[in-house]
Order: C-alpha cells, then sequence, then structure tokens
C-alpha cells in the first residue's frame, strides 16, 4: 500500500495535490496505516475538509479539539483550520477536500448559502454521529461522492459537486449537527501557532531554541509549549524533528545529495542520530529509504 504523507509549506499550510490543475477538489479513500505513526501532519488549508470512517476509529484535533471519530461518523473541517487525524488501531476512511469556490461564483448564492459556513471564523467545525438519522444520511452522501470518482466515469466532478450541494443543504437546514467553535483568545493562539511553525518550517536547518520558537510567535516558552500540546499534540522540539525528518526524507527520494549532506542540512549534528531518528519513524534507514524511492522511479 502506498506511503502517504502530508505536505506542508511554510506556515504549515498543506500543498493541495488536486484531482487536476485548475479544479480545486480531492477524494480519496486512504488508511491511517498509510501514514508514519498512524498519524498525519498537523496543517491547514483554505478547502473544507470532509472526513468520513468506512472501518474502524480515529481521533481528529481541530484548533486543540479532540473528536472522536467512529465508523459511520463524519466530520467537516472547516477551511484554515489547524486539524489532524491519528489513531491506535488502522482506520479505513474517505477524506475529500472541497474548496467553496466550487459551489460557483454567484453573489447572491455565495452571500446566502456559502460564506454564513465556509466564511464563519467562529465555525471550526461540523461532526455528524453515524448513530443519528442526520449522520447517516451525511456518511451516505460522503460515500457517493467517493464512488463517483471511483467509476472512473467521465465527468465525475460534477457527480461530487452535485452530491455536495445536497449535504450543504442539510447543513443549512442545520439538523443534528454538532458545531465547534473558538473564542477570541483560541483565536490569538492558533495566529501564535501559525507564525510559530512558519518560523520552524523556513529556518529547520539552522540550530533553533526553545526561546527563538517562542519569540516567532511573541509569546513566552512556556505558552509556546502550552500552544503546540494543543494544537499539534507534541512540543516545539519533537515537532521540528519531526519536520526536519520529513524535509530529509523528501531530500533523500528528490536529490543526489549524500546522506550526511542531507543531515547537515536538515539540522542534525550527527549522522547517526539522524539515522536512528530517521528509522523510528519511517521504519528503516535514510539508504533504504532512499533505495526502495529510486525502485519506485523505476
Amino acid at each position: 500500500m502506498k506511503r502517504r504523507t502530508v505536505e506542508i509549506m511554510g506556515g504549515s499550510s498543506e500543498v493541495v495535490h488536486y484531482e487536476r490543475q485548475g479544479l480545486p477538489l480531492y477524494v480519496e479513500t486512504a488508511e491511517l496505516s498509510q501514514f508514519a505513526g498512524k498519524r498525519a501532519a498537523c496543517h491547514w488549508h483554505d478547502d473544507l475538509e470532509w472526513i468520513h470512517i468506512l472501518d474502524g476509529a480515529m481521533n481528529y484535533n481541530v484548533n486543540g479539539r479532540e473528536i472522536s471519530l467512529k465508523t459511520g461518523d463524519s466530520l467537516m473541517v472547516n477551511g484554515r483550520q489547524m486539524h489532524y487525524g491519528w489513531g491506535a488501531e488502522n482506520c479505513r476512511f474517505i477524506c475529500i477536500l472541497f474548496h467553496p469556490s466550487l459551489f460557483g461564483g454567484n453573489e447572491l448564492l455565495q452571500q446566502e448559502y456559502v460564506r454564513p459556513v465556509a466564511g464563519n471564523p467562529e465555525l471550526e467545525y461540523l461532526y455528524f454521529d453515524g448513530d443519528e438519522e442526520e449522520g447517516r444520511a451525511a456518511g451516505n452522501l460522503l460515500k457517493q461522492m467517493a464512488g463517483a470518482k471511483e467509476s472512473g466515469l467521465a465527468a465525475w466532478e460534477t457527480d461530487v459537486i452535485g452530491f455536495m450541494y445536497l449535504l450543504w443543504g442539510r447543513i443549512l437546514r442545520g439538523t443534528g449537527v454538532r458545531t465547534g467553535a473558538g473564542s477570541g483568545a483560541e483565536q490569538e493562539d492558533r495566529a501564535a501557532q501559525k507564525e510559530m511553525v512558519s518560523f520552524i518550517c523556513s529556518r529547520y536547518g539552522e540550530h533553533l531554541s526553545l526561546e527563538e520558537i517562542a519569540a516567532a510567535g511573541h509569546v513566552s516558552r512556556s505558552r509556546c509549549c502550552q500552544i503546540f500540546r494543543k494544537y499539534v499534540g507534541q512540543s516545539p522540539v519533537d515537532f521540528l524533528n519531526t519536520y526536519r525528518l520529513k524535509m530529509g526524507r523528501d531530500m533523500l527520494a528528490g536529490t543526489e545529495k549524500s546522506v550526511t549532506e542531507i543531515a547537515t542540512g536538515c539540522g542534525f549534528s550527527h549522522l547517526s542520530y539522524f539515522s536512528r531518528q530517521f528509522a523510528a519513524v519511517y521504519g528503516c534507514t535514510p539508504r533504504e529509504y532512499r533505495k526502495m524511492a529510486e525502485n519506485c522511479k523505476k
């Protein structure tokens, strides 16, 4: 099964690889086991993200709020929210990224029906319980969207957009939907978190101290640690090392630099430490990973 990662830009914004260039839509059925450690990287994007659990269970963190998802449950994460999923066991799920622009350019429609939800800064997520009628209806529509892509029929994207309109109508009618909203203080914390993550993403190859990371978010060291624990589920140093390893993995697959050069360029002082940490996360040594990446290209 293909190994999956979340590609992150500076500022922790995900690089979304849509189905087709120019059409901001992504539909996939995936498993947590495809992610290193059964955990996706904390990220955000402008798209609405839909998750539907087909089999198993998953935890989802949205701006520090933890939501437990079981088989049949669905979740919509609003745009520009910090989020990630993880679990102790494998989980099979549908993931759909849908940009609000796909609802069309009619100003009245956008003003009355799209922006009140997608443009609401206080609406972080919508949870649909699979044991309730509204949750089952949402799940069925999401499965129809995934089925449209899997069918391989021409213009399947139009079917997905049509099903999304039906689901959006149910959201606007607002029955049986649980929402999550954040306070002003939480919005300040999220802004600080994005600043600190952006700092790490742009300076990961350098020696970075906790003081420097905290200063990037204009918070104290203790507050920095609290914010990272809340929104990322890791300490600032652990997040830094995770990002360094991810960048090292990308360089192993995409450049001809030596392993030593890559380790140094990613901020690791010792090759042996880089190799141990890499093996702990990805289940193989850097050289073994490079060989596998080369074989995949052939």
